[in-house]
């Protein structure tokens, strides 16, 4: 047998270096035959649309995905969502794989910092068993002890009588420590009074109620007059007791007669009273969707829980104390915070229980060290999970990823430097580092040139967008695509400390310093808010400025919270916010955010018809001889409820396949080949083209297709200029990035004069690639000649050194920020030595 085990070893063949793709045609990739090195730190890059997410995660974690899901039982896998089989002729060597996306999902009402980081599991057993126990029958606070730990009983020393101290479950407000009013979530919703009657001029008979007219019958205006309530007189002129009624009056059954809207019939009834407010809680009892949600939310307010006050945590769960807190007061601490604190506990106990202390400390430490490593030290443990940016989401899951210490796993990241100041970056390379130690690969998708000059490899896609692309360029060391002259990246890789030969330092003319306020200063005074101080922000009026700062600093709560409410308040004479003291308009009208949260809901919201161009293409069509003949009119051209539409896929282009314990499938259409419209469209032509001939075109081949027509002609033209030439009249908008949404809402704004307008974008350079900053860059200038004034939310150091004029907050995040600490030019920036930033630039 020993021989036998030996032979078998030494004809073993070498374990696989690379993951190889043979033949790969997902999306737009074009029959992509690449090497991908095993255990080494890889990253795809290339221009928007070549093609890096489809060979990144529509091959590589598509297939490593689901060759695992494949080994698990067919019982199992019904019960799991799975990944179709990837459209490629062969992938050898993959090993199973993990992916990060770019948008992980919004956690629930129930999610905090602390459950999504899992460091609450630490925290909660920290307080189970060494915390300081109150007795339930007098009150008094039993010293720590090994009682709970052992699962024995816990002696008062006041009162004599033994009780068993919480498990970490009992402290856990998803579960048996949660608060009972507002069952773990902190906020309770309350009916609004005041909203219930809106207008008390109105008598009941003319609507006053308005619960009564929109949520429940109408005849309960009648049911109040049996009540004793005068129906025909304004509601300011009802007693107390009678608004009393209204409101709370009892549910009691009142005879009524009872006649029809409509003829002349009456009818007998004996109905219950449903006064106002639980008119209103019946309604939200019953809401089963968020429709019926919308219905009565007018009519609510929502605030922190009375009895828990947002801790989300019961009575007794708030009672263990370690170090003279409770786990709320814990919870409410920053990360930063919270770890000194941890630090101090062991030394607190008696020696008998400082080795069970050291070791669940240990294990909130490690976690938190990756976290802070990442830059979310500012982030209180009862931050709400729904409230952090998608950044700080994705950081969140690629801190637990590491902490599970896996091996011989493909971690797929899809631009995991999203929302990092460069500051956070080292960090990030660190725990993508730690995932190789433990014997994992990484493959990541990305733009910033910091990330890609520190990788191993790189595979480089392009060389254009959409069906300019979907080919390997360039494969190799940084170095190697440094000197590659089919490399476009490899000129703006940095090397060591030094940076790359600068092609981005002037994109655009900046302004003079002494000119910057020249047009106007829009002044801004704040109260605090969140954890920005109060302010006092002066912003030059029809320039460029950049809000810069490290994640937490403030930007966001100072631009998107205070700026544009305080403008738009003050533009149409209301009230400011309550975190604005004091704005200075200087001629701006209208501000707008232009954020880059997904276009559409379905399928069925194109490029095409979001921009208008279906419409015109439509009348179009409309006017054509054929058409006439056959009485068409523009609305039959619509795929979306036209006679030309795909009756079988009903204008979506495809069908959805149910495969029993399969994943479904989504296929093109087996009528319309996923055109959209159906055989009888393409008898009709215009300009030598079928209408689904022209959905099927890119932006830049129906430039010339439709040169005929203005006004799409003229919206193309402006797509094309906005670096969406790639893009096709009938792709689906929710599947565009952040970046290209962004930019596809403001093609609407170009070629207008934007005096007196503001626009605000919250990281436009989110998945671009050094090139595309350029064309936004001169995007943004094109607005600025116009007449706009352009505040940019922003961490890309290629773009803040091309603007006029920039905003850096900080020092730190969180209770460590909030403060504006420099303003100035680029220049005068770079050389503040208070400005992080500043030493990036």
């Amino acid at each position: 047998m020993n021989h036998l085990s030996a032979r078998q070893t030494s004809i073993a063949p070498a374990s696989p270096s690379h993951i190889e793709v043979r033949g790969a045609r997902v999306h737009n990739l074009r029959n992509v035959n690449v090497d991908i090195p095993l255990g080494q730190l890889v990253g795809v890059c290339g221009v928007s649309g070549s093609g890096k997410s489809s060979l990144a995660l529509g091959v590589l974690y598509a297939e490593g995905s689901r060759r695992y899901l494949e080994a698990l039982s067919t019982y199992t896998r019904r019960r799991m969502g799975q990944a179709a089989r990837a459209d490629v002729d062969e992938v050898r060597y993959v090993p199973a794989a993990l992916a990060l996306h770019q948008r992980p999902s919004v956690p629930g009402v129930r999610s905090t910092f602390g459950t999504m980081s899992e460091l609450l599991n630490s925290l909660r057993l920290l307080f189970s068993r060494v915390g300081s126990h109150p007795c339930p029958h007098c009150g008094t606070y039993a010293p720590p002890s090994m009682s709970v730990a052992a699962e024995q009983p816990i002696t008062c020393a006041t009162c004599g009588k033994t009780f068993f101290g919480p498990g970490a479950e009992e402290l856990a407000f998803n579960s048996g420590g949660a608060c009972p009013t507002c069952g773990g979530t902190g906020t309770v919703r309350r009916v609004n009074e005041a909203a219930l009657v809106p207008d008390e001029s109105k008598t009941i008979n003319e609507g006053a109620v308005l619960p009564w007219g929109s949520l429940m019958w109408d005849l309960m205006k009648q049911v109040c007059g049996e009540m004793g309530v005068r129906l025909d007189v304004p509601f300011s002129q009802l007693t107390p007791e009678e608004r009393d009624i209204v409101f709370h009056g009892p549910a009691e059954k009142r005879h009524i007669l009872y006649k029809a809207k409509k003829g002349d019939n009456f009818a007998e009834l004996d109905f219950t009273y449903y006064n106002a407010v639980y008119t209103v809680e019946n309604a939200l009892a019953k809401a089963k969707d968020e429709k019926g949600l919308a219905r009565v939310a007018r009519f609510l307010t929502e605030g922190p829980c009375p009895d828990c006050e947002g801790t989300r945590l019961s009575a007794a769960a708030r009672g263990p104390l370690v170090r003279g807190i409770n786990l709320a007061k814990a919870c409410e601490m920053t990360l930063d915070e919270a770890v000194t604190w941890v630090d101090g506990v062991p030394e607190t106990l008696a020696e008998d229980l400082r080795p069970m202390a050291v070791s669940i400390c240990e294990s909130f430490q490690h976690t938190a060290r990756r976290l802070l490593e990442l830059g979310l030290g500012y982030l209180s443990l009862d931050r709400a999970g729904s409230t952090l940016s998608t950044g700080e989401r994705q950081r969140v899951q690629l801190a637990r990823a590491v902490r599970n210490r896996t091996t011989g796993v493909l971690y797929v990241l899809d631009e995991p430097s999203i929302g990092l100041h460069p500051a956070n970056i080292d960090g990030l390379l660190g725990v993508m580092r730690d995932l190789l130690a433990d014997g994992n690969s990484v493959v990541m998708v990305d733009h910033d040139t910091r990330i890609l000059a520190a990788a191993d490899y790189l595979v480089e896609m392009g060389p254009e967008a959409g069906a300019g692309g979907g080919h390997v360029v360039a494969c190799g060391t940084p170095a190697e695509l440094r000197t590659d002259d089919r490399s476009l990246i490899g000129r703006y890789l940095p090397v060591g400390e030094m940076p790359a030969p600068d092609p981005m330092s002037n994109v655009r003319p900046r302004c003079p310093k002494g000119q910057l306020f020249e047009r106007g200063t829009i002044h801004l005074e704040t109260n605090a808010l969140h954890t920005v101080h109060a302010l006092s922000v002066d912003l030059p009026v029809n320039r460029l400025t950049a809000v810069t700062g490290v994640s937490g600093s403030g930007k966001t709560t100072l631009v998107l919270e205070e700026l544009i409410p305080a403008l738009n308040s003050a533009n149409a004479g209301e009230t400011l916010p309550a975190s604005v003291r004091v704005v200075d308009p200087a001629g701006i009208v209208r501000a707008q955010l232009i954020d880059a949260t997904p276009i559409g809901a379905n399928v069925r919201s194109t490029v095409a018809t979001y921009c208008g161009v279906l419409d015109d293409l439509r009348r179009a069509f409309a006017r054509t001889e054929e058409a006439k003949t056959a009485g068409l009119k523009a609305g039959a051209f619509s795929y979306n409820t036209g006679k030309l539409r795909c009756p079988t896929c009903d204008g979506t282009g495809q069908v959805s396949l149910d495969v029993q314990f399969l994943p479904d499938v989504d296929v093109p259409c087996p009528d319309c080949r996923g055109r959209r419209y159906s055989g009888d469209a393409d008898a009709i032509t215009w300009n030598g083209h079928t209408l689904a001939q022209l959905m099927a075109m890119s932006i830049d081949e129906a430039l010339d297709a439709c040169a005929g027509l203005k006004k799409a002609h003229a919206m193309l033209r402006t797509l094309h200029d906005l670096g969406l030439g790639y893009l096709t009249l009938g792709e689906a908008t929710p599947a565009l990035s952040g970046g290209e949404a962004q930019r596809l809402k403001l093609a609407s704004e170009m070629g207008k004069a934007q005096d007196g307008a503001l626009f605000v974008f919250d990281e436009p350079t989110i998945g671009l690639h050094p090139r595309d900053v350029r064309t936004l860059l001169n995007v943004f200038q094109h607005l600025v000649e116009q007449g706009a004034t352009v505040v940019v939310i922003e961490h890309d150091l290629d773009f803040i050194r091309n603007a006029d004029y920039v905003v850096d907050m900080g020092p730190g995040g969180g209770q460590a920020g909030g403060r504006v600490v420099a303003h100035g030019t680029p220049a005068q920036i770079a050389q503040n030595p208070d400005s992080l930033t500043g030493r990036y630039l």
